[in-house]
């Protein structure tokens, strides 16, 4: 914190998610679980100095949906066998995962400000050795996928029925080991398996059509034998109604969640300048009164 503004450091000690007496645990507005958890990533990465605001703030209300509403968790007790399965195939957005994962009783919410912090177990890219509640290490795109298809067999195997979901950026795509994977979740009926793809539009030097084209994408996963539901990704009626459509197609299934990167602050919204960047104390501070505004 040192070298702050003293504005900045007042903001800094807003309080996190599980923190807020306010809002019921039981049945929390997920409109603002939402912002809270933008609100933290921002502070995080203020605190950190550096970190990935764009792709983390376009993945929030999916992560929200998922953890509150989706899979079945315990957070008290993380390696419980017949869990649900997350992987963060854009490791990268790490932030918004912490932050949902401290605010759903994890780990503390005093230790996301140790975000990228030597010794820290929240590391720039999800480390599942140091953190309760993640269940693989990612951050080489185009990974995950396939770790989530290992996963997925693994608990067929073992005679579970748990879920398997996995968040893949929309950049991500242009990876090719991505449909490989894609290839064998059809091949081997992974029907418990969902994809979803945070499509922003928008990846770390450019719009992803400069970059290199990937549409169209509902053919593309439906020619490798998935089954494909397109929603507005910032809505959680449109995500449950996805979600809910996955969980009995009888297919690997994927949910091409159209989002915008930024989400939530008015100057980092759609731009790939503010996929990696930290904000300054100006900065922060307008960011942090606009999403303030989203909280009820």
């Amino acid at each position: 914190m040192e070298g702050m503004s003293a504005e900045w450091q007042s903001i800094s000690r807003l309080k996190t998610l599980n923190e807020r007496q306010t809002m019921s645990k039981d049945a929390p507005d997920l409109g603002n679980v939402a912002t809270q958890v933008r609100l933290d990533v921002l502070s995080m990465i203020k605190a950190a100095g550096s970190g990935h605001p764009g792709g983390s703030f376009s993945s929030v209300e999916i992560l929200v949906e998922l953890y509150w509403d989706v899979m079945r968790v315990r957070p008290e007790e993380p390696e419980w066998p017949e869990r649900d399965r997350f992987v963060l195939s854009k490791g990268h957005a790490c932030p918004a995962l912490y932050a949902v994962l401290a605010a759903r009783g994890y780990f503390e919410s005093s230790e996301l400000l140790t975000l990228r912090k030597f010794g820290s177990r929240l590391q720039g890219h999800p480390n599942m050795r140091s953190l309760p509640g993640l269940d693989a290490s990612t951050g080489s795109l185009g990974h995950g996928l396939s770790i989530a298809c290992g996963i997925a067999h693994g608990l067929r195997l073992g005679r579970l029925d748990s879920r398997v979901y996995c968040l893949l950026g929309d950049g991500e795509l242009q990876e090719g080991s991505v449909w490989e994977s894609a290839m064998s979740a059809s091949h081997f009926g992974l029907d418990r398996l969902t994809a979803i793809v945070d499509r922003n539009l928008v990846q770390l030097d450019g719009r992803v059509t400069d970059v290199m084209e990937i549409e169209p994408l509902t053919e593309k996963w439906l020619s490798f034998g998935w089954d494909v539901v397109v929603c507005d990704g910032h809505s959680f009626p449109s995500l449950a109604k996805a979600f809910e459509h996955c969980s009995g197609s009888g297919l690997p299934s994927v949910i091409i969640a159209d989002t915008i990167k930024g989400r939530g602050v008015s100057f980092m919204e759609g731009t790939f300048q503010w996929h990696g960047r930290c904000p300054d104390d100006d900065e922060y501070v307008r960011a942090v009164h606009e999403l303030k505004r989203g909280l009820s």
